[in-house]
């Protein structure tokens, strides 16, 4: 990329000698002798970088600085002046200036300020990107761009409008209801109500009465009829989340409604009959649960007519910015918070860590990044530890250690691989046969590899 680079700078030896450096660099250089041709040029061009002179002829660098940046927020400001002091300095800074050079300044000076300014427009640039992209999802609810998820919203918008089963299936933490409510909002039901129930969250003696509901009189403490949550949502959707966790005896129950739509209230004689639809969701392997007789067979089958496993976040590698950014902006916008960046190294930190608490888990890093912050850009020393460590040189690091309190086998491999395929593409400069000469594998080997783990972009 060609940095388009504004000189403001009266005084012509200085103007020419730095416009003559910039252009050895490869900078694209215009150049202009006073604050008012430097505003004018600005109305019809947008340059990535200005560097002015603190006195200019007709107006202060200040005055020009902070003009520019109300027209161009994103364009970079630097001030090189031979009358540098800390209160012109602190001015320059509280109108926008990214850096302050002293006259006379070593070109390395330079071109190391310009080189930290060219990393801030880059991250603008990716922020800029992630936006945009959110922008064109802002209609649906789930959110991202990787096989996996691509796949979810396929199988969405097929089955949304139907009243068959669905039973999804996912680690906690990837979204179930997200995708729950999706299911509702695209079906003709959108307008009915959804009734979400955590099945693993009420005590099971409460949660039949929740359900079902109860008559008056049926046990101490009723002291009036009440409807519970099939009645509520009649012509609507019930979400039966962790279903896995529910009782044998309440199962049989469940079942009579997939097959009958019908029930009755605890304490009730008559039958009630509605139209719902039912949907599920659970974290547990419903197959095993089966096997061990923990899980009701006839209703398994009857819940699982069509099923969709959601991705955990770890296998989604096109989707973590893309989803930071969303919860950055959406959080600091109800924390009141400006939080405009995150640095280039907290990124790929972020992208480097295996998320065992899936998208639940981003969203309260998220919310803890923002609370703390108070630069307005995350960096990597803001990132939690849990997170960090991962950044370490696992090339150097061969022997592993086993934590004192274990760990997950499978989800520990799986990150470890991901952490030696993304290091190995750093070394290779991305270059995939490289990378697979490093790691001693085949490169299809290693493409089908990154396919899996949601790494090829």
């Amino acid at each position: 990329m060609e940095y388009k680079v504004l000189i403001v700078e009266d005084e012509d030896s200085a103007r020419i000698c730095l416009s003559d450096m910039l252009k050895l660099e490869s900078y694209d250089v215009s150049s202009v002798v006073t604050g008012t041709q430097a505003l004018e040029f600005v109305e019809t061009s947008t340059p990535h970088i200005v560097l002015t002179d603190l006195k200019l002829p007709d107006m202060s660098g200040i005055n020009v600085i902070s003009q520019i940046k109300k027209m161009h927020p994103n364009t970079i400001c630097m001030v090189i002046t031979g009358y540098a002091s800390i209160e012109s300095a602190v001015d320059a800074m509280k109108a926008g200036a990214f850096s302050y050079l002293k006259k006379p300044f070593r070109r390395e000076e330079l071109l190391v300020a310009l080189a930290k300014a060219k990393e801030v427009l880059a991250i603008q640039s990716e922020n800029a990107s992630l936006r945009q992209r959110l922008q064109g999802q802002r209609e649906q609810f789930i959110l991202g761009v990787s096989p996996g998820i691509n796949k979810v919203r396929e199988i969405i918008k097929k089955v949304a409008d139907t009243d068959s089963t669905v039973l999804i299936l996912g680690e906690s933490g990837t979204g179930k209801e997200l995708v729950a409510k999706e299911l509702h909002r695209q079906s003709s039901r959108y307008n009915k109500p959804f009734i979400p129930i955590n099945c693993g969250a009420i005590p099971e003696d409460l949660l039949e009465s929740e359900l079902f509901g109860y008559e008056k009189g049926a046990f101490t403490g009723a002291i009036s009829t009440r409807i519970g949550r099939f009645e509520a949502a009649n012509h609507g959707t019930v979400f039966l989340d962790e279903i896995g966790d529910m009782s044998m005896g309440l199962q049989v129950k469940i079942l009579r409604v997939l097959q009958e739509r019908e029930f009755e209230r605890i304490g009730g004689n008559s039958t009630i009959k509605v139209d719902i639809r039912v949907l599920a969701a659970t974290n547990q392997d419903l197959d095993k649960a089966v096997e061990e007789r923990r899980f009701r067979e006839d209703l398994y089958y009857r819940l699982n007519v069509i099923p969709i496993s959601l991705p955990p976040l770890r296998t989604r590698g096109e989707d973590i910015a893309l989803l930071c950014r969303y919860f950055l902006d959406a959080l600091s916008t109800r924390k009141n918070k400006i939080i405009s960046t995150i640095a280039a190294d907290a990124m790929e930190a972020l992208n480097e860590y295996a998320w065992p608490g899936n998208v639940r888990e981003m969203v309260n890093i998220m919310e803890r990044l923002i609370v703390l912050n108070e630069t307005g850009t995350i960096t990597l020393d803001d990132l939690p530890s849990t997170i960090t460590k991962n950044k370490a040189d696992i090339f150097q690091s061969p022997m592993a250690t086993l934590p004192s309190d274990g760990l997950d086998f499978n989800l520990a491999v799986d990150d470890f691989e991901r952490r030696l395929i993304k290091s190995a593409l750093s070394r290779a400069d991305g270059v995939k046969k490289k990378a697979a000469d490093y790691l001693n594998l085949n490169r299809t080997t290693l493409i089908e590899k990154m396919k899996r783990k949601g790494l090829l972009g």
